[in-house]
């Protein structure tokens, strides 16, 4: 586990402020949270701070509030109604940007435009758009009026999107003509009429025109935004909702079964989220804040909308792919708009690594003050990439480990509240309210340094209200292997110092000849070889082994694949994690299959390399990758 002298580290430092601040969390957890909800506007004041009849948590009982007043009409009271809330960059280029006060006239107008299509409170509505403007005023506008919604990733298949808008019983679907993705056009609307011939519950389609392309319109059904809207800005009322009335439903994109519907609150939700924002990104007033995930996944609804809103953040929204049409779109964009907090998925570091220094070197990024990592555990070599070339060796970086499932942050350095050591690929100490521990098969506290399961002791308000339509798998999922303990199904290790060490999914483990082998742990020390990029790992079945160890690596531009390298790599994973860990098969690759979220798709390298059906790929970033990857795999395997 690494660990490196940084110029805002103190190898002894007490760290005082931050444990005296946890430690009341812990001692006195609702005089600690009430005091946390006092920082949002509330239309009544809870009841009682917690219910709590294990498994459900009922946070600010009693207490009623609404997300879209919150993140935009108390600013629009204050001098920030004049402070930009949104800046918005087209991938081809095109530019808007929104104050708090155009915020809150464009929240009203598409909140009067829900409201004429017949929907209302609790009422689902499923968004299905690109990164455009219109996806976060949707999400405001629903919550404004008290609907429910539910963003579709807009890579999913029409299947996809079908399953969960179904799911969730939605009465209106919002969806663009297109999206850009990489100078081509997603065909949006084609995607969403597929997807309508199988919900039967959608009433009514509402288009927004992104592309201006060609679309078929069901007179009936469909109806173009622009046409809807009024000449005169409407004014819509904020509701008042219930603490713990859903303020969305997200669906999880595990790879196998049915996906799980995690219905998030309001009150709870929002107070953690605030709470959490704060301590670890230290925003300020002048600060601008860019979140470079999809509004899609939780990220993107906690740390691009809620949270940063919420707190009258200047932020930033990016349409289109990080290296498109150039390698360095990224640092220009940081540059251009004079960004302070940049915060990021570990794939997308490694990808941009892999382009070399030379590119950010091109832009002035002395607006940097912090750097963030989500998604995945980062390697220590991308994290002192990142800290070097992209903070200048004066950022510090905020690894926060949290899911889909939590709400929000719970694992990360917190320089909002005082500023910790850090160690390169460590997310750190658990944030105040969170009672975070690691444990062995059995619910016992693993010793230091030993790897166990991850699971987190008492509530805490960010915490899903459940898996919609199903409380008992809500039960059984995240319940029912320590009773009255919240499993998160990661793996994890504590060190001497009371540091988390997330070492990846709890079922992203390979049994190889009895060990049992995380993907990540495995990932990672071959990322730290010099000439690998990016890489990873699947099982392949062994009838001896149980689980073979086959690799996918990118290597650094301008590295040739070779033998002698195929052989280096396999010395360096056994010099790295052992003997157990020696590769099988390694495969050099120009490319790995992607999401467009930057996930790479585990999922299809494991059946090329068992030689099974790939299945869906509708959500890739790139499907030539596919092809190449195959490619590969067979022409090294005839040559050996």
């Amino acid at each position: 586990m690494a660990e490196l002298s940084l110029p805002f580290q103190s190898k002894y430092l007490p760290l005082k402020k931050f444990h005296d601040f946890y430690r009341r969390s812990m001692d006195e957890p609702e005089e600690f949270w009430a005091e946390q909800a006092r920082h949002l506007d509330w239309f009544k004041t809870w009841d009682k701070v917690l219910e709590w009849k294990p498994p459900f948590a009922h946070w600010f009982a009693g207490g009623q509030l609404n997300a879209s007043y919150n993140c935009v009409d108390r600013h629009v009271k204050t001098w920030r109604k004049s402070k930009v809330a949104i800046y918005w960059e087209g991938e081809p280029g095109d530019v808007r940007v929104f104050s708090y006060s155009t915020l809150y006239t464009e929240v009203n107008k598409l909140a009067a435009v829900l409201k004429d299509c017949g929907v209302g409170k609790e009422d689902r509505v499923a968004l299905y758009l690109p990164m455009i403007p219109e996806l976060p005023i949707f999400m405001l506008a629903c919550a404004r009026i008290g609907a429910i919604h539910t963003v579709v990733f807009s890579g999913f298949s029409a299947q996809a999107l079908a399953d969960r808008a179904n799911d969730v019983g939605a009465k209106l679907l919002v969806t663009a003509d297109g999206g850009f993705r990489r100078g081509k056009v997603i065909p949006l609307k084609q995607i969403a009429d597929e997807a309508l011939a199988m919900c039967p519950s959608v009433e009514k389609t509402i288009v927004v025109r992104r592309v201006n392309a060609p679309v078929d319109m069901e007179p009936a059904r469909d109806c173009w935004l622009h046409d809807m809207l009024a000449e005169e800005t409407p004014l819509v009322t904020p509701e008042p909702v219930e603490a713990n009335d859903p303020l969305y439903i997200l669906y999880t994109s595990g790879t196998t079964g049915k996906p799980k519907g995690i219905v998030h609150s309001t009150g709870g939700y929002l107070v953690h989220n605030y709470a959490a924002y704060q301590w670890v990104f230290n925003i300020k007033e002048e600060s601008v804040y860019w979140c470079t995930a999809d509004v899609g996944w939780v990220t993107g609804h906690s740390a691009i909308v809620y949270a940063p809103l919420a707190h009258g953040a200047a932020i930033v929204i990016y349409e289109g792919a990080p290296d498109y049409p150039t390698i360095d779109r990224w640092w220009h964009i940081i540059d251009k708009y004079g960004v302070t907090i940049f915060y990021t998925s570990p794939t997308a570091v490694r990808m941009l690594m892999g382009y070399g220094e030379q590119w950010p070197q091109k832009h002035d990024l002395s607006s940097l003050e912090l750097l963030g990592s989500v998604g995945e555990p980062i390697n220590p070599e991308a994290w002192l990439w990142f800290y070097k070339h992209i903070g200048g060796e004066r950022c510090p970086i905020v690894d926060t480990w949290w899911q889909t499932e939590t709400g929000g942050f719970m694992i990360s350095p917190a320089p909002g509240i005082e500023r910790a050591p850090l160690k390169p690929g460590s997310a750190t100490l658990p944030l105040p309210g969170i009672n975070a521990d690691v444990v062995d098969e059995a619910g016992k506290p693993m010793p230091s340094e030993e790897r166990g399961l991850l699971v987190i002791k008492k509530p805490w308000p960010g915490m899903l209200l459940g898996i919609h339509g199903t409380p008992e798998r809500y039960q059984e999922a995240y319940w029912s292997r320590f009773p009255g303990i919240f499993y998160t199904g990661d793996y994890a290790v504590k060190d001497k110092d009371g540091y988390f060490w997330i070492l990846g999914r709890s079922d992203e483990v390979l049994k190889v000849a009895g060990h049992r082998i995380g993907t990540a742990e495995l990932e990672n020390a071959a990322v730290s070889h010099p000439q690998v990029t990016e890489a990873a790992v699947v099982g392949k079945a062994d009838p001896i082994k149980g689980d073979s160890i086959v690799i996918f690596a990118r290597l650094n531009d301008g590295v040739s694949p070779s033998p002698t390298l195929k052989q280096e790599l396999a010395q360096h994973m056994r010099n790295i994690v052992g003997a157990m860990a020696t590769p099988d098969e390694i495969y050099f690759v120009t490319k790995l299959p992607k999401t467009r979220s930057g996930k790479i798709m585990r999922r299809i390298l494991k059946a090329v390399a068992n030689n099974v059906s790939i299945g869906d790929i509708t959500t890739l970033e790139d499907e030539a990758s596919v092809d190449e990857v195959i490619k590969s795999y067979h022409e090294l395997k005839q040559t050996g």
